[in-house]
């Protein structure tokens, strides 16, 4: 019997719970795990397929954990909690004999740092036990490594530059409001830039380098160079690569609320004293900022995420080489009851465990999902609610 216990309950959580639930020839048996346990209730009410249990955990520690993992055993983890807990449910995962998956790499609590060094750390002691650990499994990181392994695949016989490119050209109608978990998402943006030049890494200052890129069936939208994890292992596990960056699309109103919170000190991640106690600024921000999981019943527009290559084709030409998926806020929230974001997440997160269970993507050690093989996962994540698109020798910005 497969079985698998997702952590976290979220809007990615829900999402990828909804997407296993459609495949109960793989997933025969779903465990839903959080902190509340009346959250999971509640999705696997919405959800109403019999092979769905629920339970409760503190995901930040490791005896709760194993202690989850041996009363479920399932053989696979699909970790979609905070990445600040990776570590324990990794920790936990080695000890109880299970197999990991996630869609986000480790930060610590205390900085607003992200890289994959701590969880690479793991590879010898995943190899000895003879199991796999997944990582960055969402769309990106997740499906964007995907992408580049399918261009190295089939199209070029050196990848020189990459651009990740990732627009949001949705409305939920708030003021202010972040798609993901609001700690973690202003962590991430307020962070400096890299990217990598040479061989180097290049720092920018936080949003520093601009501008605008056009996306299908959107339009040009203001790109914002920024870190992200995944062109840490994309760069090593492509050596050919000589720049790769990372643009993210923000709307004007979004940055300038973003700036107020930074300037009145709401960003912090140091405690400040109040009444007494201790208190995070930017955690208390996140309790009163609209929760991301309810966003996705007036939510319009669409998605735009891709990978831009270019290099020399397989018959030694220049080529340069877009793939990309567009999503629909609506039709994912019809579908999941979550918005596009949520979507273009969880539904890689599904792919990825039911690569594991069908003997495709499995093997021991800790990887990140651009050294499996990519056809048979964007084969499934198409038929599962993500198409993509190729755009060969085409100019981008017409």
């Amino acid at each position: 019997m497969n079985k698998v216990l997702i952590i976290g309950c979220g809007g990615v959580g829900t999402v990828a719970a909804f997407k296993c639930a459609q495949y109960p020839e793989v997933f025969h048996e779903i465990v839903i795990a959080s902190r509340r346990k009346e959250k999971c209730d509640e999705v696997a009410k919405a959800i109403g397929a019999p092979n769905i249990t629920t339970d409760q955990v503190d995901a930040d520690d490791v005896n709760q954990l194993v202690a989850l993992l041996k009363k479920h055993q399932p053989q696979l983890v699909v970790n979609l909690a905070l990445p600040y807990q990776d570590l324990t449910i990794m920790d936990a995962c080695l000890e109880c004999g299970v197999n990991y998956l996630d869609t986000a790499n480790y930060e610590p609590r205390d900085e607003a740092h992200f890289e994959y060094s701590w969880q690479w750390a793991y590879r010898e002691r995943f190899e000895k036990a003879g199991l796999c650990a997944i990582l960055g499994c969402g769309f990106d990181p997740g499906v964007s490594g995907i992408y580049t392994a399918y261009a190295a695949k089939h199209h070029f016989k050196e990848m020189h530059y990459l651009d990740i490119v990732d627009c949001n050209a949705g409305n939920h109608g708030k003021a202010f409001a972040t798609n993901f978990n609001p700690e973690i998402n202003i962590r991430e943006i307020t962070q400096k830039g890299r990217y990598y030049q040479d061989g180097k890494w290049v720092e920018t200052g936080a949003l520093e380098i601009h501008k605008a890129l056009t996306y299908p069936e959107i339009g040009p939208r203001e790109s914002y160079l920024m870190y992200h994890e995944e062109l840490e292992s994309l760069v090593l596990n492509f050596p050919t690569i000589k720049r790769a960056r990372f643009w993210m699309t923000f709307g004007q109103e979004y940055l300038t609320h973003l700036r107020v919170i930074q300037n009145i000190g709401m960003a912090r991640i140091d405690p400040v004293m109040y009444n007494g106690q201790e208190i995070i600024p930017l955690q208390f921000l996140k309790a009163v900022l609209p929760n991301p999981k309810e966003l996705g019943e007036n939510y319009t527009g669409q998605t735009s995420i891709g990978c831009r290559i270019s290099g020399i084709g397989k018959d030694g030409k220049p080529l340069t080489y877009y793939i990309y998926n567009n999503c629909d806020h609506h039709k994912a929230y019809e579908e999941t009851g979550m918005q596009a974001v949520s979507y273009t997440t969880g539904v890689p997160a599904m792919t990825g465990a039911m690569m594991f269970f069908k003997g495709l993507w499995n093997k021991p050690g800790v990887h990140n999902v651009e050294e499996f093989d990519p056809d048979p996962f964007l084969k499934q994540v198409a038929e599962a609610g993500l198409p993509w698109h190729e755009v060969i020798n085409g100019d981008l910005e017409l």
